[in-house]
């Protein structure tokens, strides 16, 4: 049976809907994704902000858990497992304590004056620039504004603009890590509003047209589901007309507007499961990066309050990376020693188990688990993200797999169907 013709009209009727999957849905996203973003109010933005807050994590450890043993029992973490990652930890805070730095100018910085907000966004722009020619800037660095609603988006557009302008004419060129966060979503059109801001500062700042990404702030009911009952957050991917970067949830502003009380406001309440269940569905295979939100309840205080802290933030971290948020927010020097162990400590149990089906995957060498190509991908992302983050080094995962890291970057980046 001759089936060309049928073949033929097949593809002339889908052609339509091929276009669109590979333009909605391109697959996983390439390069380095951060475990944490670390939110500081844009007065308090220096150039050696990083150093500072990482001499401040150490300084926690040395007095609150200063070996292995002492911080296993802080975190509840088991001992082995803190042990080979604790000497991974200090490495960390003395060499890269924060990976994703947001100067804030929305809620961690209140309202000002115009005056003083205009100088604080440009203050905020010649730290940003100091540390990028001192080497001592995180990989990811960027600015969330004030969002798009009536009262605030003019002074969220002006702050945007000079801190922008600023950056490019005190520094050559706008960093590769640059990252913007728009926040208090309530509609699909504040989205296109943001796509249509970025492509007028784009033009008047003589930038590439497409230079200019955002992050959503998933932080209001609006955000996550409609009127007309519809997943919005899914919408607003679509919307960003390519320029989404990353979706972060906002716990205490979602947890409160849906009437949640402030004792029971936390990552781990079914409200937040919810929002970020279908946060998650929405960004499934779109490349859009995925960030939890963070705890209020700071390790800070007496030694048993700050053990008290580590314990919970380590738990809160542990469970996003259990359910694929492989980022979050830290909100004090002090959540870095525990944003890294538990974070580490994930990775390395991660480890053998993927490095030992994956090996057996791309050797072909059969194993006790037949493995798809999705799940021979999301393996080999496992592993990338150890690396990027730390926890793994290049040699023992190559090692381990039986491929070179390049060969296993590429796994984890390529299109699965």
């Amino acid at each position: 049976m001759d089936v060309t013709g049928i073949v033929s009209g097949l593809t002339e009727r889908l052609s339509a809907a091929d276009r669109r999957l590979l333009t909605q849905y391109p697959g996983q996203r390439g390069g380095r994704q951060p475990v944490h973003t670390v939110y500081v109010p844009a007065d308090q933005v220096t150039r050696e902000l990083s150093t500072d807050w990482g001499t401040r994590a150490l300084t926690a450890l040395t007095e609150h858990a200063p070996d292995a043993e002492q911080l296993a029992q802080a975190t509840g973490i088991d001992l082995d497992a803190v042990r080979a990652s604790y000497p991974r930890v200090l490495s960390k805070l003395r060499a890269e304590p924060i990976e994703d730095l947001r100067v804030d100018l929305e809620d961690g910085y209140g309202n000002r004056d115009e005056a003083t907000e205009d100088a604080d966004a440009c203050g905020a722009a010649r730290a940003v620039a100091a540390s990028l020619a001192a080497g001592t800037c995180p990989p990811y660095v960027g600015l969330r504004m004030k969002g798009m609603e009536a009262g605030g988006r003019a002074r969220g557009v002006r702050s945007l603009a000079l801190f922008l302008e600023t950056l490019l004419s005190e520094h050559a060129g706008l960093p590769e890590g640059l990252v913007l966060t728009l926040p208090k979503i309530t509609s699909l059109e504040q989205v296109e509003a943001m796509v249509w801001t970025t492509e007028q500062l784009e033009a008047q700042l003589d930038l590439p047209a497409g230079r200019l990404t955002f992050e959503l702030q998933i932080e209001t009911p609006q955000s996550v589901l409609g009127p007309d009952g519809t997943a919005t957050v899914s919408r607003m991917v679509q919307a960003g007309a390519g320029r989404v970067s990353a979706l972060h949830y906002g716990t205490y502003d979602y947890s409160a507007a849906c009437g949640v009380t402030a004792a029971f406001q936390s990552m781990a309440h079914p409200v937040a499961d919810h929002a970020k269940a279908v946060m998650q569905l929405a960004a499934a295979g779109t490349g859009v990066w995925l960030s939890d939100g963070s705890t209020n309840v700071l390790p800070v205080g007496t030694p048993a309050q700050v053990h008290e802290g580590w314990r919970l933030h380590a738990q809160l971290v542990r469970r996003s990376l259990e359910r694929a948020y492989y980022q979050g927010w830290d909100l004090h020097p002090a959540q870095l020693p525990t944003r890294y162990l538990a974070t580490y400590v994930f990775y390395r149990e991660a480890f053998g188990p993927a490095a030992e089906r994956l090996r057996a995957y791309v050797t072909d060498s059969g194993g006790s688990v037949l493995d798809e190509p999705a799940t021979a991908q999301a393996l080999a992302v496992a592993l990338v993200r150890g690396m990027d983050c730390g926890a793994l080094d290049a040699t023992e995962v190559a090692d381990a797999v039986g491929a070179p890291v390049p060969e296993l970057r590429e796994l984890a980046s390529r299109r699965v169907g």
